[in-house]
């Protein structure tokens, strides 16, 4: 069930869809790191990693390979996987006002706790709102 607004919500291709049910799974996500710090894999070395029946793991290089996350190449009988990373491009640019909205909310916290500080010598402003206990008096 869809619960954003329509006026609100941004549009998204289907390829960017692909894109991030791909990167659903912790196993494709797992290959995908292989891929960056290894570099191009075979089939054989890549199901090597994993606990499970190769037609399985056959599924998930398919569904990266759909989603544009890798790429294979026929060497001989191998095939080898290499990771793509335009794809991710497209993964960063959709983050990218999600990291500014916190990185400003943050930001602002900071300058808050900052200016709290300097303005009462470390103590913390009296809002005058709530009742005042015996650890809120000024001791002499």
């Amino acid at each position: 069930m869809d619960v954003t607004p329509t006026a609100v919500r941004q549009p998204s291709s289907p390829a960017e869809d692909e894109i991030f049910a791909a990167l659903a799974s912790p196993v494709r996500r797992e290959v995908l790191r292989l891929l960056r710090e290894r570099g191009p894999q075979s089939v054989q070395d890549l199901a090597s990693c994993f606990s499970m029946a190769r037609p399985s793991f056959s599924e998930h290089l398919r569904v990266l390979r759909e989603a544009g996350l890798v790429s294979e190449r026929r060497d001989g009988r191998r095939r080898l996987y290499r990771l793509e990373p335009v794809p991710l491009v497209r993964v960063r640019d959709w983050l990218d006002p999600y990291e500014r909205f916190w990185r400003d909310r943050l930001s602002a916290l900071r300058h808050l706790l900052d200016d709290t500080d300097t303005g009462t010598g470390g103590r913390p402003h009296d809002s005058g709102s709530g009742p005042r206990t015996d650890q809120d008096e000024e001791r002499p």
